[in-house]
């Protein structure tokens, strides 16, 4: 979910200031089931959208692991009985990004095109986006063919020949994970050597369904109606010829959507927000969860589990100050 400033019209209105007991930036899992028990504790919760409501998931074809879903569902539909859960509770739904923030005292202060937000507390769970090849086809055969989660995806390859991009710790965890599946998994490395761990790379390796190859990028994703082949490009040669597969996951990293909170807020290295076991930051009353502060897990159950915990440690904090619910 993007918050930055240039996604926002040029044009500045007057803004209305609005006190709110809770801010929640974000609508993916993690937001909205936050939503859900803030509005149970009668917090009253405001949950901005930002640009991209729902979050990542809502770009899933099918979600077959949330449980009591036997049948799986849809990203989008799993998106919608969250928001309208929350909302039946109270919860208030702003179609709104938040474009500055200012944490530096309570309440705290978000400015987003529409409303000036003076919030007692903060819940952050603007995500994390995948990072994209950015290649012709690539975006055209999302959900056909091209994926970057093998957890949410991997049941539909069984059987199939599989290709993954990347040389990660990620690329090749997936990779493993995915053998119980498909019948090859081919990785690309546009390197001769990975950057994955040792471990890692000696289990792929001793994989018999794992092969790689090396110096080579992928250029094209082809396909109709479901993923073909792709387009590989050797970086040593400069040939490029076409690799018949069934699907493309693509692991080359993510980037969290944190940019919003460099200086206010601790990061890692990596631009994750830096939180504890309750959820809290390096700031008092102010809380992350779901994949702006998960490198690790990035799944719909483990971010909304995370939302919930920190909508109740926020509970928590507000009874400490003796502010009223």
């Amino acid at each position: 979910m993007d918050f930055s400033l240039s996604n926002l019209p040029t044009s500045q209105p007057s803004h209305e200031v609005t006190p709110v007991k809770l801010l929640i930036l974000g609508s993916g899992p993690a937001g909205l089931a936050a939503g859900l028990y803030a509005a149970r504790a009668d917090l009253s919760p405001v949950v901005l959208t930002g640009m991209e409501h729902g979050g990542q998931v809502s770009l899933t074809y099918t979600v077959e692991n949330y449980p009591g879903f036997p049948e799986g569902i849809g990203g989008t539909a799993l998106v919608e009985l969250f928001q309208k859960q929350a909302e039946h509770f109270g919860a208030k739904i702003e179609y709104d990004t938040a474009a500055e923030v200012d944490l530096s005292q309570r309440p705290f202060k978000v400015r987003t095109y529409n409303t000036t937000y003076l919030a007692d507390s903060l819940i952050i769970t603007t995500g994390a986006t995948s990072r994209h090849l950015d290649i012709p086809g690539e975006k055209e055969l999302t959900g056909r063919g091209v994926s970057y989660c093998a957890t949410c995806d991997g049941w539909f390859f069984r059987d199939k020949n599989i290709i993954i991009v990347g040389g990660g710790d990620s690329a090749l965890e997936e990779g493993i994970f995915l053998t119980r599946y498909a019948s090859s998994v081919t990785i690309i490395h546009r390197r001769d050597s990975l950057r994955a761990g040792a471990v890692l790379q000696a289990r792929a390796m001793s994989n018999p369904k794992i092969k790689f190859i090396w110096n080579t990028v992928v250029t094209e994703v082809i396909g109709k109606e479901a993923v073909q082949a792709v387009r590989l490009k050797d970086l040593v040669a400069g040939q490029e010829q076409e690799h018949p597969t069934d699907g493309v996951f693509i692991f080359v990293g993510h980037t969290p959507n944190t940019q919003l909170f460099q200086g206010q807020l601790a990061l890692d290295n990596a631009g994750y927000i830096q939180i504890d076991t309750l959820m809290r930051t390096s700031v008092p009353g102010v809380y992350a969860a779901g994949e702006a502060a998960d490198p690790h897990f990035r799944q719909v159950i483990t971010s909304a589990g995370m939302g919930a915990s920190a909508a109740i440690q926020v509970n928590h904090y507000l009874d400490e100050l003796a502010v009223p619910n």
